[in-house]
């Protein structure tokens, strides 16, 4: 019987000028803020204090930012990078032009900006997503411009395929594990 294993999209298949829409959306809970605040040692009133964050202008605790842009990316991951990433490079840009509060729920987005081979890790290439996120109103509340580094098809599965042959990692560690600025 054939497998079918889920999988991001490799380097040739990210196609620019397609939005790739990621679903299901996410509500962020009261639970999901204040655990994530707390795991990151963010003791931020704005996150924690009802009563006082109701004394500040949005008269109420907002969802942690960092717990909205991981919540963006994160979205994107399934369709876009399992398994196809070798590594996050680096944001460029990152906006919050709306809070995010208790109950909103995140739908994302994301559209590939440009993609160019690396010019030093031969069968991986350097993508750069801009990835969105909207309220259930439809309302802007965050945007990331993300650069990462992504296997070719053939160059992964030759990879597989080494590691298979030599034992645990072999081959991976060589092409991943090579020194230097990808770009």
């Amino acid at each position: 019987m054939r497998e079918i294993e889920q999988r991001g999209l490799y380097y040739d298949e990210l196609e620019t000028e397609v939005r790739y829409v990621h679903r299901p959306g996410r509500t962020l809970t009261e639970a999901d803020n204040v655990l994530f605040t707390t795991l990151t040692m963010n003791t931020q009133s704005l996150h924690l204090d009802a009563a006082w964050a109701a004394t500040q202008p949005f008269g109420q605790r907002l969802v942690n930012s960092m717990l909205t842009l991981s919540t963006l990316v994160g979205a994107s991951v399934a369709q876009l990078t399992q398994g196809t990433i070798v590594a996050n490079l680096g944001f460029a840009e990152v906006a919050f032009p709306h809070p995010v509060f208790h109950g909103d729920t995140l739908y994302s987005s994301t559209v590939v900006l440009e993609k160019r081979p690396s010019a030093s890790r031969p069968g991986q290439g350097v993508v750069t997503f801009e990835h969105r996120g909207h309220n259930q109103d439809g309302v802007l509340v965050a945007r990331a411009v993300r650069s990462t580094l992504v296997w070719t098809r053939a160059a992964h599965e030759t990879a597989v395929a080494t590691t298979t042959e030599g034992g645990p990692g072999a081959g991976a560690r060589d092409a991943v594990g090579q020194e230097g600025d990808p770009s």
